[in-house]
């Protein structure tokens, strides 16, 4: 049993934390919004005022927040995770961020004395409450080493690749494919329903076909029926793509399938879909396409 803080208690954060007290570990956790953690308070959670709170109560602290700037929100100033933060402790932060701020937290982590890992994750929501999901750690490898059960009891595969940083640079090479094959799993169904076949008929075969990517056996019916709370939205998409863009720059590796991408993330955010599930790619396609919804 390991004393776990957490920050960040979102859709995906939130039941990373119900898995950690399913297995049995001692959890105190911060959310910016304290309702959203009501049910996980009933659930056996210990509540902290502050990330810093949260940091000083466990041995492993882990984020999982929106965005780089929320990562600097969270780990910076005197009630940040940083400050909570002491020798020999870890902190792991599975949010997808700059690799190059990533690296930045590390260094400042390891001038407390204590070490960081970047460990985003692979997978959905249904992938995560299913005990599913993929998980990549960087950093030092002892630190990864200690702090792998803490991560096995959130997913399964637990895949340590390399320095600081490199996770989450992995994590953005895996998330560009996402919204790229949402958008030519969208077209595949237009096609074929502008061609005569019912959408139902389309979809199903798609997902019995060779293209039924396991992103796309969860996300393709979502052209049947959006769910009503994003899995993930259209802004937290899209900061993954551009993200994956600015990399390619820095690298000199053209993205090319990734830039249409973005520009068609940019076409919903202008139909006011920017809280939608991305794969609301359809619909934009759809309407593009003169069908009506």
């Amino acid at each position: 049993m390991t004393e776990v803080g957490f920050v960040g208690l979102g859709v995906m954060g939130s039941r990373m934390v119900k898995r950690l007290l399913d297995a049995g570990h001692k959890v105190t956790g911060y959310n910016r919004t304290k309702t959203k953690a009501e049910w996980l308070i009933k659930a056996g959670m210990k509540w902290a005022d502050s990330p810093a709170a949260a940091a000083r109560a466990g041995e492993i602290t882990l984020s999982m927040v929106t965005n780089t700037e929320a990562l600097k929100a969270v780990t910076g100033g005197p009630e940040g995770i940083l400050a909570g933060l002491s020798r020999g402790k870890i902190y792991m932060d599975m949010s997808t961020v700059s690799p190059a701020v990533s690296r930045e937290l590390a260094a400042q982590v390891s001038a407390k004395g204590a070490k960081m890992l970047d460990a985003p994750v692979s997978g959905s929501v249904s992938t995560l409450e299913e005990g599913k999901l993929s998980i990549m750690a960087a950093g030092e490898r002892e630190a990864f080493e200690q702090a792998r059960p803490i991560l096995e009891a959130i997913g399964p595969k637990v895949t340590y690749v390399g320095k600081n940083g490199l996770a989450v640079t992995m994590k953005i090479a895996t998330n560009l494919s996402l919204a790229v094959q949402m958008l030519a799993f969208s077209e595949g169904v237009l096609l074929a329903e502008k061609s005569g076949i019912a959408r139902e008929t389309a979809v199903e075969v798609l997902l019995n076909s060779v293209i039924a990517s396991p992103m796309v056996k969860y996300r393709g019916p979502f052209v049947l029926e959006m769910p009503e709370e994003a899995w993930f939205d259209v802004n937290m998409m899209q900061k993954d793509l551009l993200l994956a863009l600015e990399l390619g720059r820095q690298l000199d590796v053209p993205l090319p399938t990734t830039a249409v991408t973005n520009e068609m993330l940019t076409t919903a955010r202008g139909m006011g879909l920017a809280k939608k599930d991305f794969a609301i790619l359809f619909q934009v396609l759809a309407q593009m396409s003169g069908l009506k919804l």
